[in-house]
């Protein structure tokens, strides 16, 4: 009688050859992102930086190719973080179950990535650095204008539901 062996159970879809591509690869790929533009390095230099195209990079950042061990490594290196920080957070990774928390996805990657967003970097690259810095200030203070007046609405909107519950009382 021949020993058995044992039922491998997957815990995920596998997926076809036309699906979306992996979780884990997806995952990857947003980590890749995020420590990219947290490291303020653009796709180029990072790219140039590993010895690959820019677009080979936007591929792997968006999971459409998958990235090799060795490529994960050299990507590593040259953002200055070790490999399993782009693991962070990956479901069933049982490092990460144990002190990492799940990254959250950054807003920022989301609307560079959106057509709005490639349309305003290419605007701000045709303007001389100069003017392109001067824009971004503006840009920053207007942000940071419009996020004290959001507090002031929202300390005026507690202030009075604070006021009706003392009549209340």
């Amino acid at each position: 009688m021949k020993p058995q062996r044992p039922v491998l159970l997957r815990t995920t879809r596998k997926p076809t050859v036309e699906s979306d591509p992996h979780p884990a690869d997806r995952h990857v790929g947003r980590q890749i992102a995020t420590v990219r533009v947290q490291s303020d390095v653009s796709q180029g230099q990072l790219a140039r930086a590993i010895g690959i195209s820019f677009q080979q990079l936007q591929k792997y950042e968006n999971a459409r190719n998958r990235v090799s061990a060795s490529m994960l490594y050299e990507i590593a290196t040259s953002l200055g973080v070790p490999v399993s920080r782009l693991f962070e957070g990956l479901p069933g990774n049982d490092e990460s179950r144990e002190r990492a928390r799940p990254l959250p996805v950054d807003e920022r990657l989301e609307f560079i990535a959106s057509a709005e967003g490639r349309h305003l970097i290419e605007g701000l690259m045709n303007l001389p650095p100069r003017v392109r810095g001067r824009v971004s200030s503006l840009i920053a203070a207007l942000g940071e204008e419009l996020a004290l007046l959001d507090k002031k609405d929202d300390d005026e909107a507690a202030g009075e539901t604070a006021q009706g519950d003392r009549r209340v009382s």
